[in-house]
């Protein structure tokens, strides 16, 4: 293959996926009390629950470096093109430190060839835009051509979440302690979902887990229609039998043809919390 993917570990992507594709990450750091780690390098994702516990709390994030990055890119071969998905630019640094690391590299290689697309998601987003990639690859796509297709796709990604739990964001710091206290005590479950900018947006509040799931699975048909010529893939953080259950009724609700299902690395799970669901389709 003469084209080099590459991704951060925001992205949650199924192994065969990534052989397929011969995917790069570049991860993404967690600082806990006792030390810093690297996203799914150095700290994978039982190594993540295992610290919360013990620790009792989540760790802050920090972005690859341009350094991080410009390393990353020297080691693929020049002959080689590079096409890096990053996770989106409203919710971290890594794509402007992508973007940096690239012009560090061009500034010594100018006939190198990298491409940095701010996915404006992250997790199944980065996922369902891989596997879209790989299609293309499949269908003979040259690398501009699949940069403008994935630049198009980019703009037509829905990116939704269900949190079964706030505990992550309370300890976290993003969520006063006597809201996530009410929230418990009233079971209200928050649905959010991705912006067209790419922020994380509250979409609604609702009461009850059956509902909330419900609410998760009905609202998909406010964003597609013809799903039988489209996938969806999905992250859950845990909880694998309760994942398993909600893409059964949505598949049942829906025909899409196919669907991707993975656990969420230690990155998204920090924000997700335990039970957490991600999910991304293409819409109209």
């Amino acid at each position: 293959m003469t084209i080099q993917f590459m991704t951060d570990s925001s992205a949650d992507l199924p192994l065969f996926l990534q052989n397929k594709l011969h995917v790069e990450i570049v991860p993404l750091y967690l600082h806990f009390s006792d030390g810093q780690y690297k996203s799914g390098q150095t700290m994978d994702i039982e190594l993540f629950h295992q610290k919360v516990k013990e620790l009792g709390e989540v760790p802050r994030s920090a972005a690859p470096s341009p350094s991080d990055f410009y390393e990353a890119y020297k080691k693929i071969p020049p002959e080689k093109q590079i096409l890096m998905l990053s996770i989106s630019n409203e919710i971290s640094s890594t794509y402007a430190n992508a973007v940096a690391g690239k012009n560090m590299l061009l500034e010594e290689e100018p006939e190198r060839v990298i491409e940095v697309l701010n996915t404006k998601t992250a997790s199944c987003g980065i996922c369902l835009l891989m596997h879209e990639a790989n299609k293309k690859i499949e269908e003979g796509y040259a690398f501009e051509e699949l940069v403008n297709h994935l630049t198009e796709r980019i703009e037509q990604t829905a990116t939704l979440f269900v949190l079964k739990s706030l505990d992550n964001l309370v300890l976290g710091g993003r969520l006063e302690k006597i809201k996530g206290k009410i929230a418990k005590t009233l079971n209200i479950k928050v649905l959010m979902k991705a912006t067209e900018e790419g922020a994380i947006d509250v979409a609604e509040k609702v009461r009850g887990e059956k509902k909330s799931l419900k609410r998760f699975v009905d609202q998909i048909g406010e964003y597609t229609q013809n799903t039988e010529n489209k996938i969806i893939t999905m992250t859950y953080c845990r909880d694998k039998d309760r994942a398993i259950n909600v893409l059964e009724k949505i598949r049942s609700t829906y025909a899409f043809y196919d669907a991707i299902i993975e656990e969420s690395g230690p990155l998204i799970s920090t924000y997700g919390g335990e039970g957490a669901l991600v999910i991304s389709f293409f819409k109209n």
